[in-house]
């Protein structure tokens, strides 16, 4: 859910770096300020997906992942140049 919602995310921040480490950052960035959803089978994954699909679950994890691409832009540790997102 975490990648799918940086997919969608970061065309809408054009100047944040993107690479590889940049968006590893950015994803380990979120999943550490996001309460974890273990599953072990098909319907439980089922069931989470349908309870993570709500608006303010998307809001909360929009608000965490944008956080993370202010922050990763500010300190690249890929060697691009810090930038100002937002």
């Amino acid at each position: 859910m975490v990648q799918r919602e940086y997919g969608r995310l970061r065309p809408q921040v054009p100047r944040f770096c993107g690479c590889d480490t940049c968006r590893g950052d950015v994803l380990v960035y979120a999943l550490n300020r996001l309460a974890p959803h273990y599953v072990s089978t098909r319907q439980g994954e089922v069931l989470t997906e349908i309870a993570l699909d709500s608006d303010q679950q998307k809001a909360t994890l929009d608000v965490v992942l944008l956080e993370g691409f202010r922050r990763v832009g500010l300190a690249p540790r890929c060697g691009a140049k810090p930038v100002q997102l937002i």
